[in-house]
């Protein structure tokens, strides 16, 4: 099977397209003299006529793969692009599907690319035909879930999961191997990925995962002065109703543009240990209330250690609000646990933990 870059699934002919890169060219062959004939821009869509493995300019051992393709221009427009450049429906069907499923899934945090990554229908560097597309360095996200899986072993540990060159496949190399001793992190025996919901205006494909590597948490600048030696995993307002809260589907940065508010935040305790599979999510809940007359936050509720597990759910209106998460009980079992909410006589905000967590804290 000849693998792309960008988007590695292979179209059949008489099927459509949608353009994943900002602009690209359709042009009058595949050479690189080719005349451009029209530009094309990110959810444009196109016709798949046919497709044709070229050799690479830069090296005549590997392939790339081109589409021909017929634009939805006046002209109707007929000419070759890269195949990188356009994600066939069948593959964005895909990722549809993923988000339909995933649609009562509410945000768990947010994050963007330090360096540009693939986005792919499955948490999975082993192979190439699961990456829809290219995401560009800085493209925002939220994150719905993540997952640890087995370290792929074939990647260098530097891996930055680097679409590979149209038509080649990944390959190892010595170095890798010599720098497996020399890189601490090659203790790790799993890696993480981040499941992810995009916006339109950055991804044609609604959800996919994300090597995990690529990703950093943007903490709202609300709330991140509040660390104290543990990192947020994820975190929700509780002054806000869902449908008025700032999303990483919006185009604004909301790291930087969150006013200030009420927050429930999962943290977990820097690994000293290798991550391992079915590891928990968090291990402390910290509730952040906020005073208006005062403008200053205060601590509502920090529960005890805990081994908890996402999602977090946030449920209920105003000040009747509820939490939930799942977190592992004294006889080992998880189980879903709701945190409830409420104003005291004072308005200060506080917090009602489950009976289990009210034994173990006097404890």
């Amino acid at each position: 099977m000849v693998l792309i870059s960008g988007c590695s699934a292979i179209a059949s002919r008489g099927s459509t397209g949608v353009v994943v890169t900002r602009s690209a060219q359709i042009r009058s062959s595949t050479a690189v003299v080719a005349a451009d004939l029209l530009e094309v821009s990110r959810g444009d869509i196109v016709e798949i006529l046919d497709s044709l493995d070229v050799p690479d300019p830069s090296d005549n051992t590997k392939k790339e793969r081109w589409f021909r393709v017929r634009a939805r221009d006046t002209e109707n427009t007929e000419g070759w692009i890269e195949a990188r450049n356009v994600m066939p429906d069948d593959v964005l069907g895909k990722s549809r599907k993923l988000a339909d499923e995933d649609k009562s899934l509410q945000s768990q945090a947010t994050g963007q690319l330090h360096a540009g990554s693939n986005l792919r229908l499955s948490p999975d560097r082993s192979k190439d035909d699961n990456i829809m597309m290219r995401l560009d360095s800085g493209s925002s996200f939220e994150i719905i879930g993540w997952s640890r899986v087995p370290k792929f072993k074939g990647g260098e540990t530097t891996e930055s999961d680097t679409a590979p060159k149209p038509g080649t496949a990944t390959s190892n190399s010595k170095k890798s191997a010599d720098n497996d001793e020399e890189n601490p992190e090659d203790q790790e025996t799993t890696e993480l990925w981040y499941k992810v919901r995009l916006a339109p205006s950055i991804s044609p494909a609604p959800e996919g995962w994300i090597f995990g590597k690529q990703v950093e948490l943007t903490v709202p600048s609300d709330i991140i002065y509040y660390r104290t030696g543990r990192e947020f995993v994820a975190w929700r307002r509780l002054d806000e109703d869902s449908s008025d809260e700032g999303s990483a589907t919006q185009t604004k940065d909301v790291a930087k543009s969150s006013r200030p508010g009420s927050w429930v935040i999962l943290e977990k305790s820097s690994a000293k240990e290798p991550h391992k599979i079915g590891e928990p999510d968090f291990d402390r809940i910290y509730v952040l209330g906020y005073e208006k007359h005062d403008q200053d936050h205060y601590t509502a509720y920090r529960s005890p250690d805990v081994e908890g597990y996402l999602p977090l759910k946030v449920e209920g209106k105003g000040a009747s609000k509820t939490f939930t998460v799942r977190i592992k009980d004294d006889s080992g079992q998880v189980k879903d646990m709701t945190f409830s909410l409420y104003r005291d006589d004072h308005g200060v905000m506080r917090v009602t933990p489950p009976e289990q967590l009210k034994a173990a804290k006097k404890r």
